[in-house]
């Protein structure tokens, strides 16, 4: 049996993850969440899973936590996340740099076999090449969250170099799905559809992203850990098929039929990269399978976003 912590584990990704290897009798799970913005209605209702409130920034927290769980491996996917938050509160998104050093120092400790560490796209700062390869980091990012994620990996990199501690990093390309706040565009847009208020766009629109649903995001991520596949290894985790911002407001607009209206506001200062794409091609040999398509991720996530979102048409 596998003991398995998972850092953020009452957050969006981290909760699916954890439903989806608690499908596994041969796990053991344990979820920590300072509830910053995780939820615990997110966490599985599973006898495999169980849960402490804890900050993983504080080692007083998170260091009994690590000697009372003899785990063998760690899923670090706590961090201060949502593009808002992280702009207005870049001391705090600092601070995650003491929950990196606290996870790395308990793991070569107390024989963590291997870390699996949710990085981000935005290390790859304003694209220097699409499809945006593993292989190729660099450093232009100005924002403290892009410099942090860039740190652990460094941080991950560098343990294992001297002290042997394995790792994974999962360079995830925006997720969306069930449970999600609306601190990300896809809720934020399919709330105000629902509502028929006025879907924000910053700027002209015309910046690209692409959209993972989460059900692809954690198959691959569980395939990953389960086949022992990509160790000391970097993997890009997100759909390639790229969508204007515009665009994406016009999809969810007709979607949901809706009446609202796309207001453009003035493009952000900061943090708003023109493009985002991955080489995916590592996700797609992991999935054996088609990515799902943006429309019927929307659709599949419909009937929870209506049950959950103040809805009033």
């Amino acid at each position: 049996m596998a003991r398995i912590l998972i850092t953020g584990g009452a957050g969006f990704i981290a909760s699916s993850l954890a439903e989806s290897l608690a499908k596994s009798s041969e796990h053991e799970i344990t979820l920590v969440d300072n509830l910053l913005t995780g939820k615990t209605e997110f966490i599985p209702d599973s006898p495999s899973i169980h849960f402490i409130k804890c900050d993983v920034n504080r080692f007083e927290d998170i260091s009994g936590v690590f000697f009372s769980g003899n785990f063998d491996y760690v899923f670090h996917y706590a961090a201060m996340v949502g593009v808002a938050r992280t702009i207005n509160n870049p001391v705090k998104v600092l601070d995650d740099i003491d929950g990196i050093r606290n996870i790395l120092n308990l793991s070569k400790n107390t024989g963590v076999k291997r870390i699996f560490y949710s990085s981000s796209s935005e290390v790859y700062g304003e694209p220097v090449e699409i499809p945006q390869n593993e292989l190729t980091t660099p450093l232009n990012s100005r924002l403290p969250y892009a410099i942090v994620k860039n740190l652990g990996e460094a941080y991950l990199k560098s343990y294992h170099q001297e002290y042997g501690l394995e790792y994974t990093i999962f360079r995830f390309f925006n997720t969306y799905g069930p449970k999600q706040s609306n601190d990300f565009v896809i809720t934020r847009f399919i709330d105000a559809a629902l509502n028929n208020q006025d879907l924000l766009v910053y700027g002209d629109g015309r910046q690209t992203r692409t959209f993972c649903y989460i059900d692809d995001n954690t198959e691959t991520v569980r395939s990953i850990f389960e086949s022992n596949l990509y160790i000391n290894d970097v993997v890009n985790i997100g759909s390639d098929q790229e969508i204007s911002i515009l665009q994406l407001a016009e999809t969810i607009k007709a979607l949901f039929h809706s009446e609202s209206r796309i207001v453009h506001l003035p493009p952000l200062q900061d943090g708003d990269m023109t493009r985002r794409k991955p080489d995916n091609s590592k996700m797609r040999e992991v999935l054996g399978k088609p990515l799902m398509n943006l429309e019927e991720g929307l659709t599949k996530s419909a009937d929870y976003f209506k049950s959950i979102l103040n809805v009033r048409n």
